[in-house]
């Protein structure tokens, strides 16, 4: 098969040999004489593979006992109200930060549940840039964040330094850099743009704040924490599929080097984009102020937008496919995430610069 550099902000680009893994375990599972989307979620292979994927997950993320990890479904859209609805009790107030769309959507969600506070906001500027100064409601239950905004293509370049838990959705730039994540009570991310295929949502929770969140019999039972956390992630049929691809992409960053290889990956391939960009805005424009820019979505537009469209088609009869900006900004997306390629990106910009040259 020929593939194409598939720079789609997700599901996104899967690294060959976890693709090649993944396609034989629907076929047939470790010998045992039937695929994997046949398998029991109570069996003791399953078990096995729920177990390698959390022991992973924490080893590359630096975590210990204190921390455990949950596979859900519902993507990280369910976490946006399964937070509050755990978290925010009667009579607390939480904080929350708003840089984009889906943190917007997380916002609209807990304000269903309880008193939110947003204390810091970039919609003044289209969401072009992250807002530094943060001060959070003295005794906040929490304080809730989106670390990377795939649609506008900002990312947190620090932690919020806090004295509330703190929360984060890091769908889109989840194991693409070293973190301290100690500092972190609760992470959720969708699997489907860095971690795997699309079904599959990872909940990293520290034991002592899942503690404090309401009991399952205040809550449905399906919308409570503790209690997939005390049938470990199995309270009712997990999607195993998702879930044991997530597990092949862990064991893939492990055998690079852990997030340390994984992050001078990630730097080479978009300063060598963004180089080319900040060199060329006579015929391009970045959108994102140079503090704020993600690694993961590069955004941008052709200072003359009516050749956006000729740019996209263009550059699909070229093998370079999944670029359109999402529909509600325009505009241009580059979506590289870990297992995209470096070659993938020298070949976008060798690309980009015979567009301009042909279209001048």
């Amino acid at each position: 098969m020929k593939r194409v550099y598939n720079f789609s902000a997700g599901p996104a680009t899967l690294p060959e040999e976890v693709l090649k893994k993944a396609s034989e375990a629907i076929l047939e599972y470790d010998n045992l004489g039937f695929s994997l989307i046949e398998m029991s979620h109570r069996s003791k292979p399953y078990d096995k593979i729920n177990e390698e994927a959390e022991a992973d997950m924490k080893k590359i993320m630096g975590l210990g006992d204190d921390y455990q990890v949950l596979f859900m479904g519902g993507g990280a859209s369910l976490q946006f109200s399964m937070v509050p609805m755990n978290f925010l009790k009667e009579g607390m107030t939480a904080d929350y930060i708003n840089t984009g769309v889906w943190a917007g959507k997380a916002v609209i969600e807990a304000k269903k549940e309880g008193n939110i506070n947003v204390i810091a906001s970039s919609e003044d500027r289209k969401f072009c840039y992250i807002p530094k100064d943060i001060k959070c409601t003295e005794g906040a239950a929490f304080l809730h964040y989106t670390t990377n905004n795939t649609i506008y293509g900002t990312e947190y370049q620090f932690i919020p330094d806090v004295k509330v838990p703190l929360v984060a959705d890091m769908s889109s730039d989840m194991l693409s850099r070293k973190m301290d994540f100690s500092k972190y009570s609760l992470i959720y991310a969708g699997a489907q743009k860095n971690l795997g295929p699309a079904g599959a949502t990872i909940i990293v929770i520290k034991k002592s704040f899942l503690e404090t969140a309401k009991d399952e019999k205040e809550l449905p039972v399906m919308l409570s924490y503790k209690a997939h956390a005390a049938k470990k992630s199995i309270y009712n049929t997990p999607p195993v599929f998702p879930i044991f691809t997530v597990g092949l992409v862990l064991k893939w960053i492990l055998a690079q080097g852990g997030l340390e290889e994984i992050e001078k990956a990630n730097i080479k391939k978009s300063d060598y984009l963004y180089k080319y960009l900040d060199e060329n805005t006579d015929f391009y424009s970045p959108t994102v102020d140079k503090d704020s820019r993600s690694r993961m979505n590069v955004t941008f537009r052709i200072v003359n937008h009516d050749l956006e469209p000729k740019f996209i088609e263009e550059a699909k009869e070229k093998g370079l496919v999944g670029m359109k900006g999402h529909r509600s900004t325009g505009g241009l997306r580059t979506s590289i995430y870990n297992a995209f390629p470096y070659e993938g990106v020298v070949k976008l910009v060798e690309f980009m610069e015979e567009f301009k040259k042909n279209n001048k």
